[in-house]
């Protein structure tokens, strides 16, 4: 059972930023794609950003150009660093670790929560201004 354990988050002030990370147990982390979602009080679960295992990334609108997703197979981590944060980031951020996937894939395949056979236990994003 692949676990998935999420660190960095905290108390911000707006336009300032923050780096979170997840590390992955388990031996199948490079042949998965990796993503980052968020959830805010009242709100369901969304999409933000997600890496395939070619490397290339995929960000939902609300984040382009402030937040940047990498991670690092030898590591078995993949982390998002987030910059000029905003009220509306507030929420807990999870990491999830889908299955075995091909080289490449979509934005469509990466923000779709079934996607994902494993997520991490959140860590929250204050925001304040």
């Amino acid at each position: 059972q692949v676990q998935l354990v999420e660190s960095g988050g905290g108390l911000v002030q707006a336009g300032g930023s923050l780096r979170l990370s997840c590390v992955a147990s388990g031996r199948t982390f490079s042949e998965a794609a990796m993503g980052w979602f968020r959830q805010a009080p009242g709100k369901e679960r969304e999409f933000i950003a997600g890496i395939d295992r070619s490397g290339g990334t995929f960000y939902a609108d609300s984040v382009k150009g402030r937040f940047t997703i990498s991670r690092d197979n030898g590591k078995k981590t993949v982390s998002l660093q987030m910059n000029d944060l905003n009220i509306d980031d507030t929420a807990v951020y999870y990491c999830g670790k889908t299955r075995r996937v091909a080289f490449y894939a979509t934005y469509r395949y990466l923000a779709a929560q079934e996607s994902y056979e494993s997520w991490g236990q959140g860590t929250q994003v204050t925001v304040s201004s």
